[in-house]
C-alpha cells in the first residue's frame, strides 16, 4: 500500500513539477526545453535529429499518460475515505510548492507564473467538464 501511495504520489505531481519550472530553467534540457535540447539529459549526446526527438516525446508522453492510467486504476480500488485524504494531501503538497516555487521568483516573473496556474486550472475544469459530459452521452447511448 505504501508503495502504491508513493508511486502515486510521484506520478502525480511530476506534470505539476514540468510545468512550473521557469522557461529556460537551470538545465535548459528537461521535457520543456526549446531548440535542440529536447529531451532529457540522458539523450542529449546522442545527436537526436528533429524526428527523433519528437518521436522520443511522443513516446515519453505515452509513458507519462500510461502511468497515470494505471495509478488511477490503483487509486480507485483505495476506499472512499482514502482516496479522498489522499487527493486532500496532493492538494495541499501541490500548493505548498507552488508558494515555495512563487517565492523564489521575481515580481514580474510571479504575475506569469500566476498566469500560467490560472489558465492550467481553466484546462482542467474545461477537461473536467468534457468527461463528465462524455461520460453523461455514454450513459444516454448505454439507455438507448
Amino acid at each position: 500500500m505504501r508503495k502504491t501511495l508513493t508511486a502515486l504520489l510521484l506520478a502525480l505531481t511530476l506534470p505539476t513539477l514540468a510545468m512550473a519550472m521557469p522557461e529556460g530553467g537551470p538545465h535548459h534540457d528537461g521535457y520543456g526545453g526549446h531548440g535542440d535540447r529536447h529531451g532529457s539529459r540522458m539523450f542529449n549526446d546522442l545527436d537526436l535529429s528533429q524526428e527523433q526527438r519528437r518521436e522520443l516525446r511522443k513516446l515519453m508522453g505515452e509513458q507519462m499518460k500510461s502511468r497515470h492510467e494505471i495509478t488511477q486504476r490503483y487509486l480507485e480500488k483505495l476506499p472512499a475515505a482514502e482516496q479522498k485524504a489522499l487527493q486532500d494531501e496532493l492538494k495541499a503538497a501541490q500548493d505548498k510548492q507552488h508558494s515555495s516555487i512563487r517565492d523564489l521568483l521575481r515580481p514580474e516573473q510571479q504575475k506569469t507564473f500566476d498566469e500560467h496556474q490560472k489558465k492550467m486550472q481553466e484546462r482542467r475544469a474545461e477537461r473536467a467538464a468534457f468527461k463528465a459530459w462524455k461520460a453523461e452521452q455514454a450513459g444516454k447511448a448505454k439507455a438507448e
